[in-house]
């Protein structure tokens, strides 16, 4: 009996335990994030290059730009995230930290995934408010932004946690970037035929909950795995 009120005693504070290094890890990359502001804008930019260089390379026709504009704005968020992966792990690796980490009482994968949070913070959701903004120029339907915002949300969460495998088995490589791209292209297919596909039903008077909801399943699948898969990689990449 004793030990059985010993254990329920202790499993409060473990949980604590864990939600305070959870939190200091989430605190630790806001404060880096903050004194590397250049950093977050690059994303940011890449989206609005790409997006005002179709018109100017396929037509100005706004028909023509509508039709495209679901794809057209999921692949270049999408290639967005991509751009701001490769340094996730990257600069903690060449300071240490990693290895700090891996030493850490706190389990890695809980780490891992605040690491994950914030770069989903400080990335995807601002693609995800900025894109509908970015859709004026596409002539995009204002039946679409809503479920473009929502898609991006989920979708972007799901990219920044499968791309996390790739770049934690990527990070000790001199030149990771092209291999992490080789790596997670093919696993983003998925998200972005629903994503997309959730916008376009949108537009065209059809219901986008089917497609919305399995862009969710993914991103609850991605968040139950991805952070031991993680974990896993950066062992790897620190005994490798």
């Amino acid at each position: 009996m004793n030990r059985v009120r010993l254990a329920s005693a202790e499993s409060p504070a473990r949980d604590a335990g864990l939600w305070n290094g959870f939190l200091a890890q989430f605190r630790r990359e806001l404060a880096i994030a903050r004194r590397r502001g250049s950093d977050l804008l690059n994303p940011l930019m890449f989206l609005a290059l790409v997006v005002m260089l179709f018109p100017l390379g396929i037509s100005p026709r706004p028909d023509l730009l509508a039709d495209i504009a679901p794809g057209l704005l999921w692949v270049a968020a999408l290639l967005a995230m991509l751009l701001s992966l490769d340094t996730l792990f990257r600069s903690d690796f060449a300071d240490g930290s990693l290895e700090q980490m891996s030493l850490s009482p706190r389990p890695l994968p809980l780490l891992c995934l605040a690491k994950i949070t914030a770069h989903w913070l400080l990335t995807g959701v601002p693609l995800a408010l900025c894109v509908p903004l970015l859709g004026v120029m596409l002539s995009l339907p204002a039946t679409g932004y809503l479920v473009l915002m929502l898609s991006l949300a989920l979708g972007t969460a799901t990219l920044s946690l499968i791309g996390a495998i790739g770049a934690a088995l990527t990070v000790g490589l001199p030149r990771g970037g092209v291999l992490l791209s080789l790596l997670v292209l093919p696993l983003y297919i998925p998200v972005l035929i629903f994503g997309a596909g959730a916008v376009q039903a949108a537009i065209e008077g059809g219901i986008a909950g089917p497609a919305l909801a399995l862009s969710g399943a993914l991103a609850a699948i991605a968040l139950a795995a991805a952070p031991f898969a993680v974990a896993a990689a950066l062992r790897i990449s620190l005994n490798g």
